[in-house]
């Protein structure tokens, strides 16, 4: 009887260590990481994404005020003037161009630094106030 039992238990082991083995590959699998981090300045190999390449000419002020400034001149939110509305723009146009394009880069009452566009060069952000007061003069 005990040699029959030691077979059964003998044989329930095995099949559970068989049994373990495979849950334990399942597991695995499931926590094994799904991609791997290239640092700049590591060799990634060939699975490096290509570096986005950069313009060197600025956007044109029409390009900028779509890109960021139309989000509140266009609507008037929070206070903006809308471009084209010559009565909100004249009091701000008297005040100078210079003063319009330091209100923009350094924020202005509800306006934040360059309307928020901080991928915006300086230059950029002048030509795109410049290109407002021309559509509202």
């Amino acid at each position: 009887m005990k040699r029959v039992l030691a077979a059964v238990l003998l044989g329930f082991g095995l099949t559970t260590g068989a049994v373990m083995a495979n849950v334990e590959d399942e597991i695995r699998s499931r926590i094994a990481p799904v991609g791997d981090v290239c640092v700049q300045g590591e060799d990634c190999g060939q699975e490096a994404a290509p570096a986005a390449s950069a313009s060197s000419e600025p956007r044109s002020g029409n390009e900028v005020y779509d890109a960021a400034c139309a989000a509140c001149h266009a609507s008037g939110a929070a206070g903006a003037p809308i471009v084209g509305d010559s009565d909100a723009w004249g009091g701000r146009i008297d005040k100078g161009l210079e003063t319009l394009v330091s209100h923009a880069i350094n924020g202005f009452n509800a306006m934040p630094a360059k309307g928020g566009c901080s991928s915006c060069s300086d230059e950029e952000i002048e030509v795109a106030v410049e290109y407002m007061v021309e559509q509202s003069e």
